[in-house]
C-alpha cells in the first residue's frame, strides 16, 4: 500500500492553518527572490541615472495583490508613455500610488519594457504614507521609485509587474 501524500501530522491540522503555513512558505519565497535580484541601493552604487519615470498606480491586496497603472519614462529628452500591470503576494489593503524616481542601466529604450521584480515595503493611510520601491528586469534595467501612496494599505512582500509601451 502506498504512503499517504499527507503526513500523519498534518492530518489534526485545521485547513486554516495549513494554508497559511503555505501561504508563509510562498512569501518567504518571493522576498528571497527578490533580495536574490540584486535590486537595491548598493545596485546603483556610484551610477548616476540614465532616465527619470513617473509612475500613477492603483495596487489592491488581500494576501494576494494586484496592480495596474500607467507612467512615463523621459529618457534622452524624450517623453515615452507605458502601461503597468502584474501581481503578486504579500499585503492587504488598496490604495493608490504616485511615484516618480530614477532609471538606472538603461541604454537603448528596448530595454526598458519587461517583467520586473519587485521588493517592497510600506504603508497607507489616508494621506500618510511611507515606503521605497526597487525594481529589476531582466535587461539589468534598475528603477528606483519614491512612492507617495493614498488610501489604506500595508505592504511586505513581492511581485511583478510588466511594464509594455504605449
Amino acid at each position: 500500500m502506498k504512503e499517504p501524500l499527507v503526513s500523519a501530522s498534518w492530518r489534526g491540522l485545521p485547513r486554516r492553518r495549513i494554508m497559511s503555513a503555505g501561504v508563509s512558505a510562498a512569501l518567504l519565497t518571493v522576498l528571497g527572490g527578490c533580495s536574490g535580484s540584486g535590486a537595491g541601493p548598493q545596485t546603483v552604487n556610484g551610477m548616476s541615472p540614465d532616465a527619470t519615470i513617473d509612475l500613477h498606480e492603483l495596487q489592491a491586496a488581500y494576501l494576494a495583490n494586484a496592480n495596474g497603472g500607467y507612467g512615463t519614462l523621459f529618457f534622452q529628452g524624450i517623453a515615452y508613455p507605458f502601461n503597468v500591470g502584474g501581481g503578486g503576494i504579500g499585503g492587504i489593503g488598496a490604495s493608490s500610488v504616485d511615484g516618480n524616481g530614477e532609471v538606472y542601466g538603461l541604454t537603448s529604450l528596448s530595454d526598458f519594457p519587461g517583467s520586473y521584480a519587485q521588493g517592497s515595503y510600506g504603508f497607507a493611510f489616508g494621506n500618510r504614507s511611507a515606503g521605497d520601491l526597487w525594481l529589476k528586469n531582466e535587461n539589468g534595467v534598475v528603477l528606483h521609485l519614491h512612492a507617495k501612496r493614498t488610501g489604506l494599505m500595508l505592504s511586505l512582500g513581492g511581485d511583478v509587474i510588466v511594464i509594455t509601451m504605449k
